[in-house]
């Protein structure tokens, strides 16, 4: 009995679900490993004033974020002014959706 009678055999839902033929996919590439990742990584990630607001729970703690890295000298008024005034027309999540604890463990730093 070739493989596709047994098959038929054995799975007739599946086979009726799968049709008649057999798809094929095509590989057109292979992704390599670059150069960069394999060496140590020099570079640090160091979280910006988003990165921050992001991990808040209300829209208190995001002010104070700002105030504070704005007294810090880490940003200027200008920016401290746009980000409050994002932050009360379009609320605390129009700065990206909420980083957990542990998130660069679980998603890295290119988010």
């Amino acid at each position: 009995m070739p493989d596709d009678d047994k098959f038929r055999t054995a799975y007739p839902a599946l086979n009726k679900e799968l049709g008649s033929g057999t798809a094929k996919v095509g590989i057109d590439g292979v992704r390599t490993m670059s150069e960069k990742t394999d060496a140590p990584s020099t570079e640090r990630f160091l979280p910006n004033v988003v990165d921050y607001i992001r991990r808040c729970d209300t829209m208190d703690q995001a002010v104070e974020i700002i105030n504070y890295v704005l007294k810090r000298g880490e940003i200027n008024t200008k920016q401290a002014r746009e980000f409050k005034s994002q932050l009360k027309a379009q609320g605390l999540r129009s700065f990206g959706t909420k980083k957990e604890t542990d998130h660069y463990l679980h998603h890295g730093v290119s988010e």
